[in-house]
């Protein structure tokens, strides 16, 4: 039997990782979170942190991170094996029998990395040798400074098929081809991958070379400008980011990542000052390398050239990111000048000017509806309803349920305010302008599920005082589901009220304590001098939160139910119909601020 990741995945639950860390490591609680000195590095000031609830570590300093196997490996310096049996122990399980096949492979992986970083330093080698003439031109030209340069681990790979099979004598042929620096043709020739191009070591988050990426600098018909490592044993270009082991102790001091398009990018802004960014691998950004981001920080800037091509991997980006997304994590959306990347801006502009920029970002939840709103005409009444369908529907793909909500209301505060400002930002009865935000909020409060009980018995109370309103709303009242006796006695008084009214008799006494009730907010359709006019508006849009809207999310939640079931062309259009429907009650709500002087 081999060890499984199901297997490890016991392991690790049975471990408390921070009992394990301090046996060697001073840890003091940091929140739900224990942080301390780094092991791996000297540091004065704590960057290392565990998390016993995701059961990993993390430097912020040098970027060490792992579970418990991996810290008594890299930590306590054991073999896999050894360090998963003295888990075990710990954690009173049984170790399987070892897979031979899994050992020879994780002990091949770590020779692979042998292979590549001598590959480095024969491609670093090779830029200040005679070959690298062309090479180091390019590079004067951009303008990257030496110590930039030797940082990033510049190289040449010389225009040479066979070069690497005779720097590199002491590693078998399969040993390079298995690293991803060697390839064959259909005639089962082998070849060097990298020819005649500018080479970068590609790391991961501890600093070792793992793959490369290569820029021609001769145009050649059908060749690509830039070329990366293929996925090997080493190298999974879905899970890594470029740069990752330096930006993650900048973004410590910075609170930032900034996500570029590309590696040329990174080193650019970091030729700039601006240390904290990094860049996906030739793929739009997948769910594990936005996992990589928000571990470092909550909002992480993704940065795309400023032309159709980087709007449309900004919303690939955004898209992939919606159905994971969880507070308080998030994104933030960098939109450059037309036609601009970020390596154009620093070199015209300065570092000073691209901070700027940094400074101006579009929240993720605004970049959707500018992105819906500019993507096709609002002239007609069909295509305004279309936006307001899309915009629902990207809030739908989010699959955290209180978020899903919370980006449903905004795109759609979003979409009316733009459609139809006059409702919004019109002035009411006494002349003031915009409602504060104050007031927005406890317009929020009052018609929230939670506190329909306030405005029921406002309502009630407001019939008590202009009984003549009563005959005109008892019909619809009866609709309302009442939560408490008391609110159940109103009902019945407002019955036996109705029938006064047709008969003539006299109205019930108890209609006088009905009026007198009193709630938490002072609505004004409740003052004295509140006319009957005044009144029956606003218990028109008082209705409408009490009776209609909880009947539209009662049909929406059967619509949702049917299309899931069936989804038919007719249950589609009935589920449209509903999230229309409630959309333009949520829009009324806005309306009663207005209405209700709030």
């Amino acid at each position: 039997m081999a060890i499984t990741p199901q297997w490890k995945d016991e392991l690790r639950a049975r471990i408390t990782l921070s009992t394990l860390v301090q046996r060697s490591v001073k840890l003091t609680r940091a929140g739900r979170e224990w942080k301390g000195c780094c092991p791996f590095h000297e540091e004065k000031t704590p960057s290392f942190y565990v998390n016993d609830q995701k059961q990993f570590y993390h430097c912020f300093g040098c970027g060490a991170h792992g579970d418990a196997i991996s810290w008594m490996v890299d930590q306590q310096g054991l073999q896999f094996m050894d360090a998963v049996k003295e888990l075990a122990g710990m954690a009173g399980m049984e170790v399987p029998a070892p897979d031979p096949a899994m050992a020879k492979k994780a002990e091949a992986r770590a020779s692979l990395i042998d292979v590549t970083e001598a590959a480095q330093r024969f491609f670093v080698e090779s830029l200040s040798g005679p070959s690298g003439g062309v090479a180091r031109d390019y590079l004067q030209r951009r303008g990257f400074s030496p110590q930039v340069m030797a940082e990033f681990g510049f190289g040449w790979a010389p225009d040479d098929r066979q070069a690497l099979p005779r720097a590199l004598m002491q590693f078998g042929e399969d040993m390079l081809e298995g690293a991803g620096m060697r390839a064959a043709n259909e005639q089962g020739e082998r070849y060097d991958r990298f020819r005649g191009r500018v080479m970068l070591p590609i790391q991961d988050a501890r600093g070792r070379v793992i793959a490369f990426g290569g820029r021609i600098l001769d145009k050649r018909e059908g060749v690509a400008k830039y070329l990366n490592s293929p996925d090997t044993d080493l190298f999974d270009k879905g899970r890594t980011l470029y740069n990752l082991h330096r930006a993650a102790p900048a973004a410590r001091q910075t609170g930032r990542v900034v996500v570029v398009e590309g590696y040329m990018d990174v080193i650019a802004l970091a030729n700039a000052g601006i240390a904290d960014a990094v860049a996906p691998l030739g793929t739009a950004l997948t769910e594990m390398q936005l996992e990589l981001l928000w571990r470092m920080v909550e909002v992480p800037v993704l940065c795309f050239d400023g032309d159709a091509a980087g709007q449309r991997a900004a919303i690939r980006a955004v898209e992939r990111a919606l159905p994971v997304i969880k507070a308080p994590n998030s994104l933030a959306i960098l939109h450059l000048p037309a036609g601009l990347d970020p390596d154009d801006i620093v070199r015209q502009k300065g570092g000073a000017f691209f901070q700027k920029l940094l400074n101006e970002t579009t929240p993720l939840v605004r970049f959707i509806w500018e992105t819906e709103r500019d993507a096709t005409p609002l002239d007609t009444p069909e295509q305004k309803a279309f936006l307001r369908q899309r915009l629902i529907e990207q809030a739908f793909k989010i699959e955290d349920e209180e978020l899903r909500k919370l980006y449903r209301r905004a795109l759609v505060d979003l979409y009316y305010a733009h459609l139809y400002p006059q409702a919004i930002e019109g002035k009411n009865s006494k002349g003031h302008g915009l409602l504060s935000s104050e007031n927005i909020a406890l317009l929020r409060y009052f018609v929230s599920d939670g506190s329909r009980q306030s405005l029921i018995r406002a309502t009630l109370a407001a019939l008590a005082r202009h009984p003549s309103l009563i005959s005109r709303y008892i019909e619809r009242i009866w609709k309302y589901h009442p939560r408490d006796d008391e609110v159940r006695f109103a009902l019945d008084v407002f019955l036996d009220a109705g029938d006064s009214l047709l008969d003539g008799t006299a109205l019930p006494e108890k209609l006088d304590e009905i009026a007198a009730w009193k709630g938490p907010i002072n609505f004004p359709f409740l003052k004295r001098d509140a006319s009957v006019d005044f009144v029956e508006r606003c218990l028109d849009e008082a209705l409408v939160i009490l009776i209609d809207k909880p009947d539209a999310e009662n049909h929406l939640e059967q619509a949702k139910k049917r299309f899931s079931a069936d989804p038919t062309e007719e249950h589609e259009r009935i589920l449209l119909d509903w999230i229309q429907k409630k959309a333009g009650i949520e829009n009324r709500q806005r309306e009663m601020g207005r209405l209700f002087q709030l």
